[in-house]
């Protein structure tokens, strides 16, 4: 399959939500010298799995640990380059490095490069930072089909700035990324030369909305000896983001075409990464609205909706999730959520509730 129509399609097609023209965490600022950034994310989980077969034991789980611990540095070099470099501790991620790249801004913000280990621009809450994220785990959708999260390549990316475009008054009213990437994941080297190419656009013409769009081609070694051709795999999202007063309502529609072999797991839901072999087409969306409050209290309700397998039936997985953000300074935060799970399977509800409690602290 030619890449070039890819690109093409990359070009004409995305636009997204929240674009960044840094793809860490926070941004270096101004001036020489190393500045230290991390946060902590101690959590609570309870699992509401009901009795077991003979209806005489409760088989709930909870449990106490890490949803992310993180520590790094990030900066600037003179001239026109900064660094950024993350370590993740928390046994639940797999210790290691989180991020590491080195960005070329001479021409910023109209035009910037990266290489190293970063995330792959696709889907805008997979691009939130994730100690902002509205709610302790990402979607489902984006678990599933925006990954892998983090992954080693280079990318090309910028956009208007603070120029004005077309008697509009707002920033960053166009923004672009684009990738060239191994696609086997975080500090996992290239088995191969196939690579994964993702695109991203951006469009904010009002201060009250933004538009998106994102698109991945990857390729890979084909899962069955047999064939002679590769697997591939498409990703196609779109994203909206509302803001008005003190509300923020936003969605997104991920839709994945696997040929050859798929992948499940590896998200924020702390599911294992696992290969499988045949093909699948896949499809999934969330929305969410949030209401920020003079009292530091956010609450928020979010809906989920994801399609395993278009060809199969009684298998979409559904979940309601409410809770609120409550924040004490502007380090320390505390989330609470209560998941509402309810799959078709065309019999009764299986039992698999949960809430979780998180506690933030980040370390500056």
């Amino acid at each position: 399959m030619q890449i070039y129509k890819y690109f093409i399609a990359i070009l004409i097609m995305s636009f997204s939500v929240q674009f960044s023209f840094a793809q860490g965490c926070e941004d270096p600022g101004e001036g020489d010298g190393i500045n230290m950034f991390g946060y902590i994310q101690p959590t609570y989980e309870y699992k509401f799995l009901g009795k077991d077969f003979g209806f005489t034991k409760d088989v709930d789980k909870s449990g106490f640990y890490f949803q992310r611990a993180r520590l790094g540095v990030l900066g600037n070099i003179p001239y026109d380059f900064t660094y950024y470099f993350m370590m993740e501790f928390s046994p639940e991620r797999g210790v290691g490095i989180n991020d590491a790249f080195v960005t070329y801004n001479r021409f910023g913000p109209y035009f910037k490069v990266s290489l190293g280990l970063f995330k792959s621009p696709f889907s805008m809450e997979q691009l939130h930072a994730c100690h902002k994220l509205y709610t302790i785990h990402r979607s489902k959708v984006v678990d599933e089909l925006a990954g892998p999260i983090r992954d080693m390549g280079i990318m090309f990316l910028g956009g208007t700035g603070d120029k004005k475009l077309f008697g509009l008054k707002t920033k960053n009213i166009i923004g672009y990324q684009f990738a060239i990437m191994n696609g086997e994941g975080r500090n996992i080297a290239d088995s191969d030369n196939r690579k994964s190419y993702i695109g991203r656009l951006t469009l904010h013409p009002f201060d009250f909305i933004s538009l998106g769009t994102s698109y991945r081609y990857s390729n890979f070694p084909a899962a069955v000896a047999s064939k002679t051709e590769d697997d591939y795999a498409t990703r196609t999202g779109f994203d909206i983001k509302l803001e008005y007063k003190n509300f923020i309502a936003t969605a997104e529609y991920i839709k994945g075409v696997d040929v050859g072999s798929y992948t499940t797991g590896g998200g924020c839901s702390g599911e294992p990464l696992e290969i499988h072999e045949g093909s699948v087409n896949r499809k999934g969306y969330y929305a969410m609205l949030l209401y920020k409050t003079p009292w530091n209290f956010e609450p928020v309700v979010k809906y989920e909706s994801y399609d395993p397998n278009l060809d199969s039936d009684n298998d979409i997985q559904n979940s309601l999730i409410v809770g609120f953000n409550y924040f004490f300074n502007e380090w320390t935060r505390l989330q609470l959520n209560y998941y509402y799970n309810a799959e078709e399977t065309g019999q009764v509800e299986h039992p698999n509730d949960m809430l979780l409690i998180q506690v933030q602290a980040i370390i500056k």
